[in-house]
């Protein structure tokens, strides 16, 4: 009696004919898409990752490292006198400078000394800001991976150097000021002060340019953003640390059901990092 129901079945198959499913049919073809495992977007995992509140903060510092550097070559630029422009594009010493003969010999000399006394200065801020945005770059490159898949001596380095980052730049601020305001305090600045003044050129003064002020303040910009992140990189490292202790205790617990089967199945906890 089966086989004819087998052959009309076989025949309405080869023919093209749907035929609706089966209790046994269910049976045998579970659902495969139920338990397969969701696809995950790398690019969408990565960005996620480093676009988190530590990743975001290593960012900002990465852009006001650069605002800091730009602002050490800009005051240089600024104060280091009209006579030192000369031959740059289209700027003329002979038409767009009072300054004649003497003056203007004596004007390069004084130029030549200033520039020569803020070297160390320009010098020490472009090394320091440079070095400080690359390093944080570096740690946002290695953050594309989720926290507790990252190398604990990753997130310990980037605790440390975001702790010791934070009141290294309050240091640094406080040095290129205290630099910038002794070298404008020395004979050099107020005599190139008095000639430029006299030639009409009242803002080539001796007073904390406003340059070098930006300097002092994106790197103390800098500064608190570096202490936030040690704050935030601080609980990931508690957060990481605890979820590695609460799968460690779930894998021994497994470990013990397995070997006493008697003992009632362990149920699934979760935990979030």
């Amino acid at each position: 009696m089966s086989q004819p129901a087998r052959s009309n079945r076989g025949y309405r198959e080869r023919n093209g004919e749907q035929r609706p499913p089966t209790c046994d049919d269910r049976r045998a073809s579970p659902d495969r898409s139920s338990s397969r495992p969701p696809r995950r977007d790398h690019r969408d995992s990565k960005c996620t990752n480093i676009c988190s509140r530590r990743g975001i903060v290593l960012i900002c510092a990465i852009l006001t490292n650069a605002l800091v550097l730009i602002c050490v070559v800009a005051a240089q630029m600024v104060m280091s006198g009209l006579s030192s422009m000369g031959g740059v594009g289209s700027f003329n010493i002979n038409t767009n400078l009072n300054l004649q003969g003497t003056e203007l010999q004596e004007a390069r000399d004084l130029d030549m000394q200033y520039s020569q006394m803020r070297a160390p200065g320009i010098y020490g801020g472009i090394a320091f800001s440079l070095v400080f945005g690359v390093v944080s770059l570096l740690f946002v490159v290695a953050g594309t991976k989720p926290p507790h898949l990252m190398s604990q001596k990753l997130l310990m380095g980037q605790l440390v150097f975001q702790a010791v980052g934070a009141p290294a730049y309050v240091v640094a601020v406080g040095l290129y000021l205290h630099f910038v305001i002794r070298v404008n305090s020395t004979e050099v600045c107020r005599k190139r002060e008095i000639l430029y003044r006299r030639n009409g050129y009242t803002w080539m003064n001796c007073d904390v340019s406003g340059a070098d002020a930006a300097v002092a303040l994106f790197g103390l910009i800098t500064a608190i953003l570096y202490a936030a992140g040690t704050v935030l990189t601080f609980q990931t490292i508690r957060r990481v640390r605890r979820y590695l202790q609460e799968r460690k205790r779930r894998e021994e617990e497994k470990q013990r059901a397995r070997s006493n089967p008697q003992r009632a199945p362990l149920r699934a906890d979760t935990t979030f990092v």
